[in-house]
């Protein structure tokens, strides 16, 4: 049956792509890219040979439609992005809508997404949590980041490690140097790290050491007011009585 498939691929090790996505890739019609280049290489490790299609932010308006038409006339597309789940911060999203409304059938593989392992070896609670992606670079930045100041959940963040540096900058401005965070780079690779401790800590860390990679930036939640607990409630109530007489 002719459907759309969203298909992840692997964020840096290529042993992290599934048996099922793998079967997918080799049975599509044809697989759409986000960069051909990338998808090709992936393909040539996996044994696979199969048309390739450019969709990607600059086209995707343009291609959605007539993908979706192809679709309809019984062809089976596989889209992929770079690295990831396609539509978590890279595209995707306008194909799917296109499709939905279509009444085309979509199907999303569970595979590979960087916030994932980023969130759980953060040590932030990740039973309710925060996804941002990139933030704005310039217009409503600095409102955004005062909007989340007083998330509760953990928020999760992406940067380039051209930003980073500044992203910890305004979070610091914004969040307070005192909050905690966790920052993950090179997720899968050889080199993955994980930086913990106050946002001022690492801070410093970048400072000191050239951002390299690609960043997850996991920022602890707001924490919440303490409530006075009974105990210290009536001590209140005591000491207020005492003072009157």
């Amino acid at each position: 049956m002719s459907k759309l498939y969203i298909v992840p691929t692997p964020i840096g090790n290529l042993d992290d792509i599934t048996l099922r996505a793998i079967k997918v890739l080799s049975e599509a019609d044809y697989i759409l890219a986000e960069d051909t280049r990338t998808t090709a290489f992936l393909l040539k490790h996996l044994g696979i040979e199969k048309k390739l299609y450019s969709h990607h932010k600059f086209n995707e308006h343009a291609t959605s439609a007539s993908v979706a038409e192809a679709i309809g006339e019984g062809r089976t597309v596989a889209l992929v992005s770079d690295a990831g789940t396609p539509g978590i911060s890279d595209p995707g999203f306008l194909l799917v809508r296109t499709c939905v409304e279509a009444g085309i059938e979509v199907e999303t593989l569970p595979g590979a997404t960087a916030f994932v392992p980023a969130l759980v070896q953060s040590g932030f609670p990740c039973d309710r949590f925060c996804f941002e992606g990139f933030l704005p670079q310039k217009k409503g930045r600095s409102k955004r980041l005062q909007e989340l100041s007083t998330e509760s959940r953990s928020i999760i963040f992406y940067e380039s490690p051209f930003r980073v540096v500044k992203c910890l900058e305004q979070l610091a401005e914004t969040f307070g140097t005192e909050r905690k965070v966790s920052v993950s780079r090179e997720l899968t690779k050889k080199f993955e790290q994980t930086v913990r401790g106050t946002i001022s800590e690492v801070l410093e860390h970048f400072r000191q050491h050239e951002p390299k990679g690609e960043f997850v930036i996991v920022v602890a939640g707001c924490p919440k007011p303490e409530k006075p607990s009974k105990h210290n409630r009536y001590a209140q109530e005591d000491t207020s009585e005492e003072e009157t007489e």
